[in-house]
């Protein structure tokens, strides 16, 4: 519809040819027109000569060729005024046709983008993406699963056995003796070493105790 109404390329190149011709057309019709004011002006000089002459009927003989001249002038300001209004047309003409144009351009250039992204192909793609996701989750899974030996162990009798262990180890520490004060340092007098302090005796029930523990902590 729009080639109808505003032609194609070879007819836009004719535009902007017509556009060249009426401007040749204007400027013509200008230069004839300032010729035309110039005769009339000639003609009103010597109207006044033959006035001061006395030649009342060649002064009104030149009134009669201004008057001519003036139509004329009269006639190729209207011929101008429509050159000029053919030439805004077709300047508007043309610049909806561009204007249409890259419309065009644009809206084909969208439907390309379109057509290579549509909607079916992003689900298609996005339900990819998802079996992909699916089956790489199933491998990771597949991967941490024990084999072998290692898939026959109970996950209760472990942890069964891992309380057992916590708790020998808080029994074994409420079984330790609390560990004794430091004794308070001498103060040997001047030149004089203190004497070594005598190494402890350890009681039978303190070995008892300590073989106890040993056995405990097997």
């Amino acid at each position: 519809m729009f080639s109808r109404m505003f032609g194609k390329p070879k007819q836009e190149s004719n535009a902007l040819t017509t556009l060249d011709k009426l401007n040749e057309t204007l400027e013509m019709l200008e230069k004839k027109e300032n010729v035309l004011l110039k005769k009339a002006a000639a003609e009103v000089e010597r109207a006044k000569e033959f006035t001061r002459a006395k030649n009342k009927r060649a002064a009104i003989q030149c009134l009669k060729r201004k008057r001519l001249y003036e139509q004329q002038i009269e006639q190729l300001g209207n011929f101008q005024l429509r050159i000029h209004d053919q030439m805004i047309m077709l300047e508007g003409a043309k610049a909806t046709t561009e204007t249409v144009d890259a419309l065009r351009t644009g809206a084909a250039a969208m439907k390309a983008m379109q057509k290579a992204t549509n909607i079916d192909d992003v689900d298609k793609t996005m339900d990819e993406i998802n079996e992909q996701t699916e089956n790489m989750k199933q491998i990771q899974e597949a991967l941490s699963t024990p084999i072998g030996a290692a898939a026959d162990f109970d996950e209760d009798e472990l942890e069964a056995e891992l309380e057992e262990l916590e708790g020998a180890e808080l029994e074994e520490q409420l079984l330790q003796p609390a560990t004794t004060a430091p004794a308070a340092p001498v103060h040997a007098p001047a030149g004089r070493l203190p004497a070594r302090a005598a190494p402890q005796k350890h009681t039978a029930e303190e070995d008892e105790l300590a073989a106890l523990q040993a056995e405990m902590a097997l």
